[in-house]
């Protein structure tokens, strides 16, 4: 068989791999085996090649994506990792922007530096503003600095110079002295991880690049290896946070674009769900087994951003986290997976998360020495998961399992049954994420009830009927194969990149010729890396200039022309800013100055949406589903719903709530508050009761 495209998401709890071929697709799920992640990857390829009859010969492209760097950076499990700056810059990753993300909290904690201040050191030397140099760097200084990271065992250097943006000859001179002194060292250089102002998110950034960098770069060389030895000729893409694909070389050389690459995926799946099924206000929930996410996606587009924060200490606060200043597709971020931790706090409430079982020990249920209640524990104790087929019965849980450790540190303490602990963890974790989606929606001016749910990770189809009836959603939708969204998002993704890099200049002394230069090069650089992964596809680019009228704090992106600049492109630029600025903040300021602080350029081949799908008629369901008993929780007692496989449903059919929808993937709870039927394209649809379908 020719034509067949493969991708794999690495996620904290679940390895998910897709095959897909142009008229099949095939999946898996295998548990992620953190000690050597490319293990379960590999597990993963080989069950889904027996399951296909394929060959991995006949594999001509491979998307892979993975939680790697951000787990590695929120559990600190990264290099030993040391830091140059400008001499006078030590502090700078702790003196941050001087701003305080709760400011009437005395005991503000933040989250630690991934580079202690023991291992920062600086270096003299000077470049201003504009890139001139006021102080030639000490080299001779900077050997010192060289023998110490030796004698320290340090494995990745982060190199942070101020202005380095501007003028990146000192960096360029420090990679090169420590090539010679400590060869094998990784060296990461801000001018080319974060070539824009704001040192502390360009240091920031680049820190986090050089702490992933080794386990990274060695991840993928191995991945690659393995995959060779295997056969496989193909292709092989990383899946970026921004929504696009990469080349390895371009990943092990920037691993900190991959961060939010596992939710990139999802977002993407979301998008692809929503044109299928006409759906143009959308709240996209990925619930897996580590974490949960929740995206916008207006007009079949999902929001778009360049800044990232990772390790927030107060789970909605921004300015609470690590910065990143990244391409990445706009989300908010929980602790409430399948593998979530349940304990009573010291207040006795029953807290979930963000601590998590992962694949290893795993849940209580999994059998692998976890003593502590997780979520799939509760919902196994509360009968919504079926223990023979969990994962396509991969693993057989062990219910006795769940029940005792639930007992144990939330029934007991409380006096509670195992059962009612199991639906005070149920309900906690719908309520986080609830609490996620509204915290998401009101910040970007959005009303939640107005829009319809797209649910899938492998935990979500669980959850989503009762987080969608704490925020007022009127229609949920499970997509088919929701349980391995991400990896099967992965398949739809185009080849992309971005850059964004600093020029200063303000339109009332426009520098067309330098602007247009900078343009030129940077597409050019991209293209390097895009033009061999697009395979002979077409590629779109897209420049934006970053503008403010001189002494904000903010810019607003501007579109610019595919073509060199010219003096004349003045007028054009103000009058399309003053626009924009018009529109989100219903006024424009006449005759102010306006400034350029940034440049972008994005290169990717063409995002292809599906055709919408048509109505169906709709019947009460005809497929025999067996009774089971489940827990609920506002009656304290066990009732029988019915349970179908969603196999044996067909399009128009209608189920009443409550109800449970098996698959091979996941497993669909339907409340009693929805009903839900079978559209066109195989997908769940739950509709609140009372409201027309």
């Amino acid at each position: 068989m020719t034509s067949l495209r493969m991708s794999a998401d690495v996620g904290g709890t679940f390895t998910d791999v897709v095959l897909e071929s142009p008229t099949q697709r095939w999946t898996t799920k295998v548990l992620t085996t953190p000690a050597a992640p490319e293990e379960g990857v590999l597990n993963g390829i080989a069950e889904i090649l027996r399951q296909s009859g394929c060959r991995i010969g006949d594999v001509e492209a491979f998307v892979h994506g993975t939680t790697l760097a951000t787990n590695a950076i929120i559990e600190r499990r990264g290099a030993r990792t040391a830091l140059i700056g400008t001499d006078g810059f030590r502090d700078i990753l702790e003196i941050g922007t001087e701003s305080r993300y709760d400011q009437y909290e005395l005991a503000l904690e933040r989250p630690a530096p991934l580079v202690a201040r023991p291992l920062r050191f600086t270096v003299r030397g000077r470049m201003d503003a504009r890139g001139n140099e006021l102080m030639p760097l000490d080299e001779a200084q900077l050997l010192q600095i060289a023998q110490s990271l030796k004698a320290k065992g340090i494995q990745s250097v982060a190199v942070a110079l101020l202005h380095s943006y501007m003028n990146p000859a000192h960096e360029q001179r420090v990679r090169a002295l420590l090539d010679e002194v400590v060869p094998g060292l990784y060296v990461s250089l801000s001018c080319e991880v974060c070539p824009e102002i704001r040192e502390y998110e360009r240091t920031s950034t680049t820190v986090a690049n050089a702490y992933v960098k080794p386990l990274m770069d060695g991840y993928l060389a191995r991945m690659e290896e393995r995959l060779a030895a295997m056969g496989f000729k193909g292709v092989l893409s990383l899946m970026t946070s921004g929504g696009g694909l990469t080349s390895v070389a371009t990943a092990r050389a920037f691993p900190v674009r991959l961060v939010e690459s596992g939710p990139a995926g999802g977002a993407i799946f979301a998008s692809q769900i929503a044109a299928r099924l006409g759906e143009k206000r959308v709240i996209a929930f990925d619930m897996g087994g580590t974490t949960a996410k929740v995206s916008l996606v207006e007009n079949y587009k999902s929001e778009t951003s360049r800044f990232f924060e990772v390790d927030r200490a107060a789970r909605f606060l921004k300015g609470s986290g690590l910065p990143l200043r990244i391409p990445v597709i706009e989300m908010v971020e929980i602790g409430a997976g399948g593998g979530s931790l349940a304990r009573i706090d010291t207040l006795q409430r029953v807290t979930v998360g963000p601590e998590s079982a992962s694949s290893v020990p795993g849940p209580a249920c999994y059998g692998g020495g976890g003593t502590m209640p997780a979520v799939t524990d509760s919902d196994v104790a509360l009968g919504l998961i079926d223990p023979k087929a969990f994962a396509g019965g991969s693993i057989t849980l062990k219910p006795e399992l769940s029940m005792e450790a639930l007992d144990g540190h939330i029934g007991k303490p409380l006096g509670l049954s195992p059962e009612m602990a199991a639906y005070a963890v149920y309900e906690m974790v719908c309520e986080n994420m609830a609490s996620a989606a509204r915290s998401h929606t009101v910040e970007r001016g959005v009303v939640a009830s107005t829009h319809t749910m797209i649910a899938f990770g492998g935990a979500a189809p669980l959850h989503v009927a009762r987080v969608a009836e704490k925020i007022g959603a009127p229609r949920v939708i499970i997509p088919a194969n929701a349980g391995v969204g991400s990896a099967v998002g992965f398949l739809a993704a185009p080849v992309s990149y971005e850059i964004v890099k600093t020029k200063y200049m303000r339109l009332d002394a426009f520098d067309h010729e330098g602007a247009s230069a900078l343009l030129s090069s940077t597409s050019a650089e991209i293209m390097a890396w895009v033009g061999p992964s697009a395979q002979g596809k077409p590629v779109e680019e897209t420049r934006v200039a970053f503008m403010r009228y001189v002494g904000q704090g903010h810019e607003i992106p501007v579109d610019l022309p595919l073509r060199d600049l010219t003096a004349e492109d003045v007028d054009g630029l103000r009058a399309q800013y003053e626009r924009t600025y018009q529109v989100m903040f219903n006024r424009a300021i006449p005759q102010a100055a306006i400034e350029i602080m940034a440049w972008s350029v994005s290169c990717s081949t063409p995002a292809t949406l599906p055709e919408e799908v048509g109505p169906v008629s709709m019947a009460k369901a005809t497929a025999g589903g067996d009774t089971v008993q489940i827990f609920d929780g506002r009656a304290e007692a066990r009732i029988g719903v019915k349970r179908y496989r969603r196999e044996a449903l067909r399009p128009g059919e209608v189920i009443e709530g409550p109800a449970i929808i098996v698959e091979t993937e996941t497993t669909t709870y339907v409340t009693a508050s929805f009903d839900a039927w079978i559209d066109a394209a195989g997908s769940i649809v739950m509709e609140r009761k009372g409201i027309a379908a």
